[in-house]
């Protein structure tokens, strides 16, 4: 069986780095390209031709295809064939129960450790695919009521809270989801009163605290 192609996209270079390093150690899986944007990570996918995309799920600042679960949505309707791998330190069930349902083969959590790209590749290799269960909230928020409190939040919620907090306008995030501005102020406050803050600094601070959005 010819080597597996893997491409990787992430807007951290040394989280490429150590990804790179890690998939390199068996000599089935073969690095074909990196890319650091969105749509960086498009165009190469169709130079490229991989058999698997692993991508992190939160990189910013991508007008054209965005990150988060509107990149995902991208990527399954227009490259279905290569399997995709998301990496991310999130843990809200709905958010992740949402990526599963349109696609994607399987989360590797940052904080868990990189070497399980490896058990997943093997599980692509050897069978094809990838057998993983929605992974749970982390422990570690668990114990100040974070990931408690994240959960009650819906898709669409997560994803306006998520992009609000890189330091977005409300109505560049409705320029980004393609939705009017009183929809996502909407969400907005809704999420706001889920997560019981009343201001932008103590929601910024919440998302600190829950190390989301690295």
């Amino acid at each position: 069986m010819p080597q597996m192609k893997v491409l990787l996209a992430d807007d951290h270079p040394i989280v490429l780095m150590g990804v790179r390093e890690i998939i390199e150690r068996d000599p089935r899986f073969k690095v074909v390209g990196e890319a650091m944007s969105s749509s960086e990570l498009v165009d190469k996918i169709s130079q490229l031709n991989p058999d698997v995309i692993i991508t992190d799920y939160n990189m910013p600042g991508d007008e054209q295809y965005g990150d988060g679960t509107r990149l995902v949505e991208y990527l399954r309707r227009h490259f279905p064939g290569p399997r995709v791998l998301i990496l991310t330190v999130i843990s809200n069930p709905q958010v992740l129960s949402w990526l599963y349902e349109l696609g994607i083969s399987g989360v590797i959590s940052k904080s868990a450790g990189l070497e399980q790209i490896l058990v997943a590749l093997d599980a692509f290799y050897r069978e094809g695919h990838y057998q993983q269960g929605t992974p749970d909230g982390a422990p570690g928020d668990d114990a100040d009521g974070i990931s408690q409190m994240l959960s009650q939040l819906t898709v669409k919620e997560f994803e306006v809270l998520r992009l609000f907090a890189t330091g977005v306008s409300v109505g560049e995030v409705a320029q980004s989801l393609n939705r009017s501005i009183k929809t996502i102020s909407t969400l907005k406050i809704s999420a706001m009163r889920k997560l019981n803050v009343d201001n932008d600094q103590a929601l910024l601070i919440l998302c600190v605290k829950a190390n989301l959005f690295a």
